[in-house]
């Protein structure tokens, strides 16, 4: 073994002496409520897909048209001779989707902070984020230089306090980005949008918000949270996946079109990527138009129904918003992978969720449901939890 390999097999030893090891496992299926993993079909309780789309007849159809057409890559970046009808076709779609002016598609959701955060802020800015935003959030404000501000989780005063002292304390014009997520992926809780929004209008700041586990659920159209609570026509920068409720893969901004022209030409993540695929791009295109469906719109009403009948069980306080992401709070790390593996032992699968995804000291098992889960499947999960002395 050579010094470089010690020296990694000596910290992978001190992750696994931490409960914090992580392994890939191989899923021999397509993505659905249930998945097939060494041999095994799981009851799967662990997908971001919650309308069920990944695997939908219409998504693969457009996939299939798109590589029949365009191939199988997009041979180089946007810039040079990457950009393909179907990116355009998406980015319109997104932006008649949004309600703006204009969208700009990334190969990835972590692409698009990484390079809408980078390309706006400099060393002279501020931006200012929710402690429990996105890791991609987190890494983009470190890269751009700008002075770093983390106001407690949904803490609106907090928030004003870091506002008003960008205000008052900084001699010269500068820049102020506020960025938050609308659902947050670990605890499924939401963003005070409408305050937040009213802070960062009396302050001069501008807004970022991620709606990666909002888009295609909220809302009378199901854009987001932004339309459900009525501000997002307030909202300097819509940020937001396409492999989550619209079934595909990819990133996506929306904004102005003076915003996606700026992009287009200082996002490094953006210019200096080859295009997404055809078929990825084709297939987010028409789970945004089935989105808007009365089908997405029957398969929104179903996942409610599962959530419900989940909730229930937990004997949760009643809310008008509710998510389909429902974390368990184990705490201890090893404790909550031992939880993941007697789960898989019932045929349910239900990962660990461990530091540093989440803080130490949290660890859970993070239960999300589908539109595609039936009522007994709800129920099988239930059951699975109760053996387990869940409290439920």
């Amino acid at each position: 073994m050579t010094a470089f390999d010690q020296d990694l097999s000596a910290r992978l030893a001190a992750i696994r002496a931490e409960g914090l090891h992580r392994e890939l496992r191989r899923v021999d299926s397509a993505q659905g409520p249930r998945i097939e993993i060494a041999g095994r079909a799981l009851l799967n309780f662990s997908s971001n897909d919650y309308l069920g789309l990944a695997n939908h007849p219409a998504l693969k159809a457009a996939a299939i048209r798109a590589v029949e057409k365009f191939g199988a890559g997009a041979g180089a970046s946007r810039l040079i001779c990457g950009s393909l009808s179907p990116h355009h076709e998406l980015e319109e779609t997104l932006a008649a989707f949004k309600g703006t002016e204009a969208a700009l598609s990334f190969s990835t959701g972590y692409a698009a902070a990484l390079g809408t955060i980078k390309a706006l802020l400099g060393k002279d800015d501020v931006i200012i984020v929710d402690k429990l935003v996105h890791a991609s959030i987190v890494d983009a404000a470190k890269l751009c230089g700008a002075r770093i501000r983390i106001f407690a989780h949904n803490d609106l005063n907090d928030l004003e306090e870091i506002l008003k002292w960008a205000a008052g304390n900084i001699q010269h014009p500068t820049r102020v980005l506020v960025v938050t997520e609308s659902v947050f992926s670990m605890d499924g809780d939401f963003a005070p949008l409408r305050e937040i929004v009213a802070l960062k209008e009396k302050y001069g700041a501008w807004l970022m918000v991620d709606e990666a586990h909002a888009t295609g659920l909220y809302g009378a159209n199901r854009r987001g949270l932004g339309e459900e609570l009525g501000v997002s026509d307030r909202i300097e920068i819509q940020m937001g996946t396409l492999g989550k409720a619209i079934g595909a893969s990819g990133g996506y901004i929306c904004g102005s079109q003076a915003l996606i022209d700026f992009l287009v030409n200082r996002a490094r993540s953006f210019i200096f990527s080859t295009a997404p695929v055809p078929a990825a791009v084709a297939a987010a295109t028409a789970g945004i138009q089935l989105v808007q469906s009365s089908e997405g719109k029957q398969l929104t009403k179903q996942l409610w129904s599962r959530i419900a009948e989940f909730r229930s069980a937990l004997r949760t306080p009643h809310s008008a918003l509710v998510s389909a992401i429902l974390p368990l709070i184990i705490g201890d790390e090893t404790k909550a992978v031992t939880a993941a593996t007697n789960l898989r032992e019932r045929g349910i699968f239900v990962p660990a969720i461990r530091y540093p995804t989440v803080a130490r000291g949290t660890a859970r098992l993070r239960v999300t449901l589908t539109a595609a889960h039936s009522a007994e499947d709800v129920a099988e999960l239930l059951t699975s939890l109760r053996t387990l002395d869940f409290g439920l």
